[in-house]
């Protein structure tokens, strides 16, 4: 599988996505499992199947695009608002990147860190382990590259996240991403409680660090991603429950701006459990 996934990363980033597309109708036709899921959360959200429609194939295009992502040459990158993000490092206590299951988060990622580690340190993100030793390898090598660090969802990786924020570095994080249990609180989703992880909040509460939203829209054709940066709408709220909250509305509003990128498949209601969210 590993050769397999380097041959795949020599690939132009089109097949990669046409490829992508074509995976992702035929899970999505093929798992009543998975289509159940992505109907119900989307539908659940308030979008109807036309609106959504093109997240079928996106969910698979996520999929391909990695071995050009982790191995493969540079990508094409747009920039959306990246003022704020000046601003956000200038203010040197650290920023807090929320990313949602929305778009390419891997290419966001990379792009803040190779624009900015080199003047204000690397971009810790936060990741869970990959169960396949292969693929473990594989992260492993990928997402520990030059201005990019990696921290495991324990407390260890807690503690390295917040000496980078004191750092006045930044991290990264996909707060509508299951924590383990004892990680999270129970809080509004589209609608529905969610179990959604508190780290993001604590983090920015405990170091002053300012908290913005992003993530990398997939451009038609496979021309490359274009990176969006917003603020948040309000100031965080220093109650734990009241920002954990708040967060997910944050969450709400950044896939509207383009819910057919978003991972409706996500099994985003599950309970956690003790080992693994």
């Amino acid at each position: 599988m590993a050769t397999l996934f380097r041959w795949f990363a020599a690939a132009p980033l089109w097949l990669l996505h046409a490829a992508g597309w074509l995976l992702g109708w035929l899970v999505f036709l093929a798992s009543a499992t998975y289509r159940s899921h992505f109907l119900s959360n989307s539908k659940r959200a308030g979008y109807r199947f036309s609106a959504v429609r093109a997240a079928v194939g996106s969910a698979g295009k996520m999929v391909a695009e990695l071995p050009r992502l982790w191995l493969g040459s540079a990508v094409v990158c747009e920039w959306d608002n990246d003022a704020c993000v000046d601003q956000a490092y200038a203010n040197g206590k650290g920023v807090v990147f929320l990313t949602p299951h929305l778009g390419c988060f891997e290419v966001a990622a990379q792009a803040v860190a190779l624009r900015y580690s080199p003047q204000y340190g690397d971009l810790t993100v936060l990741y869970r382990p990959a169960r396949q030793s292969w693929l473990a390898e594989l992260m492993a090598e990928a997402r520990n590259r030059p201005g990019l660090q990696t921290a495991p969802t324990t407390l260890t990786g807690v503690r390295q996240m917040l000496r980078a924020l004191r750092s006045g570095h930044a991290v990264g994080l996909l707060p509508d991403q299951v924590p383990p249990d004892g990680m999270g609180q129970w809080a509004a989703f589209f609608g529905r409680d969610a179990y959604t992880m508190t780290l993001a909040v604590r983090l920015a509460q405990q170091t002053g660090a300012t908290v913005l939203l992003s993530w990398g829209e997939r451009l038609r054709c496979g021309l490359g991603y274009r990176l969006h940066f917003r603020p948040l709408a309000q100031p965080l709220e220093q109650d734990l429950g009241a920002a954990t909250q708040q967060v997910n509305r944050e969450m709400e509003r950044l896939i509207a701006e383009c819910p057919g990128q978003y991972l409706w498949g996500y099994a985003r209601y599950k309970h956690p459990h003790p080992d693994h969210g």
